[in-house]
């Protein structure tokens, strides 16, 4: 198929196919070797089998793999990505119902010039998800099948380009294709998709997402699922609630999700911070009980003042005492001159256990919004499809598995970086495509 596609020439020892799979068999063999050494790694392989008779190791140097690299950018690497994939899902029978999308960036070493070649990516430096800020990066978006994790979709983009436009844009590309499909299709996202901007392009989409934390909407919704406490068990690890209400202009619904999993990290993140924040506190009263007050309302004042940023604490209770400064030397009597009175204030704090106890419950559940009716998505198949993120976060794992292709994206071209990144991507296809396989037997 791709030799169909890029064209071989005459001349060429190994075409561009043979190159593609030669790439694909180096990152799959997960042996730590960079492409480079793909001579290496095939020296002890039947290449007669694998690809045509009188073909030597020797053939799959750095020289024949670069060209293809250049072919597959010059034709599309999106393009290609796509049509390999359809074809494949077309043969095994993929169902394409929920269709899962996400970004992630890829970390790179090297000085890269710019490309004279107007499709090429800038590489440059961005938000970087690997934590890695000094590094350049570029920018990968995959979207993929929640049958088996098989990616039917990949683009590259700059490495500063955020998230937010990305799904914005795929998001438009996919309407015409969503809603001419024989069978309903659904497109499903991290909170991104759920952004401002996106509202008037989603009533076009059947989507599930996240709602972002961040929203009011989403602690308003929280706060009342929780004081009605009507909750329908999905499985052992999992309730919801429904929340149906309008939002962004459009008719949608809601579902606060509940899970016992979560609400462990919750009360592991909430621990946390109630911890570093007594730490913070005892150094805020330790300064504050040095100072000195002109009058008890000033200190009362202070008191609050920083008691007021406080989130998990509360003043237990306060002392003010008077200190009297004299106006001479020696112990005072009774009729000595005093000079001036300063109000120093004590205050032990306690933790507010109750609103610990309420965060923890607030951070266990999250809101997933989607314009699909109960008939036409149920409110397990929701929870289960967005369970499914995890699909894409799967194939952003082996991509960046130091084992796939280490060492690789040592090219200098940014057209090549794009090209094999490509490759990369069809190494996902096929490894997905073949783990589905084996769990089918």
């Amino acid at each position: 198929m791709i030799d169909a596609r890029l064209g071989p020439e005459a001349q060429e020892v190994i075409t561009p196919g043979a190159a593609v799979a030669g790439m694909v068999l180096n990152g799959l063999g997960f042996a730590n070797r960079p492409l480079s050494l793909t001579p290496q790694f095939v020296a002890n392989k039947p290449l007669d089998l694998l690809f045509h008779e009188g073909l030597r190791a020797a053939a799959l140097n750095r020289f024949q793999l670069g060209r293809p690299l250049d072919e597959v950018d010059a034709y599309g690497c999106g393009l290609l990505c796509s049509e390999l994939a359809l074809a494949v899902c077309a043969q095994d029978g993929v169902e394409r119902r929920f269709q899962h999308l996400d970004t992630t960036s890829v970390a790179l070493t090297g000085e890269y010039l710019p490309d004279g070649d107007e499709q090429a990516i800038a590489i440059t430096h961005g938000y970087s998800q690997d934590h890695r800020p000094a590094l350049k990066q570029a920018v990968v978006e995959l979207m993929v099948s929640q049958d088996g994790g098989v990616p039917f979709v990949s683009q590259r983009w700059d490495g500063h380009a955020s998230a937010t436009p990305i799904l914005h844009e795929r998001a438009q590309a996919l309407m015409a294709t969503l809603q001419a499909s024989p069978t309903p299709r659904y497109l499903v996202a991290d909170s991104k998709l759920y952004h401002e901007d996106h509202a008037a392009h989603r009533p076009a989409l059947g989507f599930i997402t996240r709602i972002a934390h961040t929203r009011k909407l989403v602690s308003q919704v929280i706060t009342q699922a929780l004081r009605w406490d009507t909750w329908h068990r999905l499985d052992d690890a999992t309730r919801d609630q429904r929340a149906a209400r309008g939002h962004d202009g459009m008719a949608q619904r809601g579902l606060v999700v509940y899970s016992p999993a979560a609400l462990e990290r919750a009360d592991a993140t909430v621990s946390t911070a109630q911890q570093r924040e007594y730490e913070a506190t005892a150094k805020q009263l330790f300064h504050l009980q040095a100072r000195r007050f002109e009058t008890s309302e000033a200190a009362k004042a202070a008191l609050a003042a920083v008691a007021k940023r406080w989130t998990y604490h509360q003043v237990d209770a306060y002392t003010r005492l008077e200190h009297k400064r004299y106006g001479r030397k020696g112990r005072p009597t009774p009729t000595s001159p005093i000079k001036v009175i300063a109000w120093p204030i004590h205050g032990p704090v306690r933790a507010e256990v109750d609103d610990m106890e309420r965060r923890q419950q607030s951070q266990a559940c999250f809101v997933l919004g989607t314009n699909m009716d109960e008939h036409q998505v149920s409110a397990a198949e929701v929870i289960r499809a967005y369970k499914g993120q995890g699909q894409a976060e799967g194939g952003f794992r082996f991509l960046k598995d130091p084992r796939c292709f280490v060492a690789s994206l040592l090219v200098k071209q940014p057209a090549r970086i794009q090209g094999l990144l490509t490759v990369m991507t069809i190494a996902l296809l096929v490894y997905s495509v073949a783990q589905r396989r084996l769990r089918q037997q």
